[in-house]
């Protein structure tokens, strides 16, 4: 992936001062560390999002015939390496049915497991040296129970659960279940909710959740004060497009989508040249 010390390596631009940092490892040193206990009520878990936006705003187009697709060159080897090391420090990630469909179709490639294949060996390895599970768990949030169960998850056995409402359709809910696939109500719906997401997923123990989800889920993690951290790809591109999705749906969020930084990185090497900052925003 890597040919010359400088794509190794991104700038500290925030906390000041400005300095070189290494790119392999970078998020691995985070600390992703759940609220002590008791320190806060509103948050029983560590509960993270990561997206990648182009300048414009844009983190999916939709093509003519209507397929939803990430913009061509939004993404690159350098991102995704940040991302999987995300990943890496996860008990539990939580997606939801429209990804699996993509999945599925295969219009989007396969985000459900940690540190698979030759260059993710080292963040496979940072996950057993602190005595972590080698996958993490994963929390498919789905109103319609419309949703392909991949094989790769009981191929790595990772505990799998579906987080529904109370209007899901009755035939899904038994189709899943013979099949195996465990599926809880959370709510009334008519989507299942950020807090009541996180609260089911904290009773099984999980203190680290990784949101691999959309809009709808980021604005309602939000809402709810249950997003601990946000980490946010900023491409040095214009993408453009009659039809897209931003990192948000619904409603205006006021106070609850108050951030702050906590830290920025510049990204020269990206993109041949053009670029990408690397931030993450606390809450609260």
């Amino acid at each position: 992936m890597f040919s010359s010390p400088m794509l190794h390596e991104v700038v500290q631009l925030f906390p000041p001062p400005a300095r070189k940092r290494r790119l392999e490892g970078l998020y691995l040193g985070e600390s992703l560390s759940p609220p002590a206990a008791g320190a806060s009520a509103d948050a029983p878990v560590l509960v993270y999002a990561n997206f990648v936006t182009s300048l414009d705003g844009r983190i999916a187009v939709t093509d003519a015939d209507g397929a939803t697709r990430l913009p061509e060159g939004l993404t690159n080897p350098r991102d995704w390496r940040l991302f999987r090391e995300l990943q890496a420090h996860a008990d539990c990630l939580v997606t939801h049915g429209g990804y699996l469909r993509a999945l599925a179709s295969g219009s989007l490639g396969n985000v459900l497991q940690v540190g698979l294949g030759a260059d993710g060996a080292d963040i496979a390895r940072w996950r057993t040296d602190r005595g972590m599970t080698a996958q993490p768990a994963v929390a498919i949030l789905s109103a319609s129970l419309d949703l392909p169960v991949p094989d790769s998850l009981a191929a790595n056995r990772q505990p799998v659960c579906v987080l529904t409402t109370a209007a899901a359709p009755r035939d899904r809910v038994e189709a899943l279940g013979k099949a195996g696939v465990e599926v809880v109500v959370t709510g009334p719906g008519p989507w299942v909710r950020g807090r009541d997401a996180v609260d089911v997923l904290a009773g099984r123990g999980c203190r680290r959740l990784y949101l691999q989800t959309g809009p709808r889920m980021l604005a309602s993690a939000l809402r709810d004060g249950v997003l601990s951290r946000l980490y946010l790809t900023i491409s040095h591109r214009m993408v453009g497009g009659e039809h897209f999705d931003t990192m948000l749906r619904g409603g205006v969020l006021g106070e609850a989508g108050k951030v702050r930084l906590s830290a920025l990185y510049l990204d020269e090497a990206a993109d041949g040249g053009c670029g990408q900052l690397f931030a993450c925003f606390e809450t609260g």
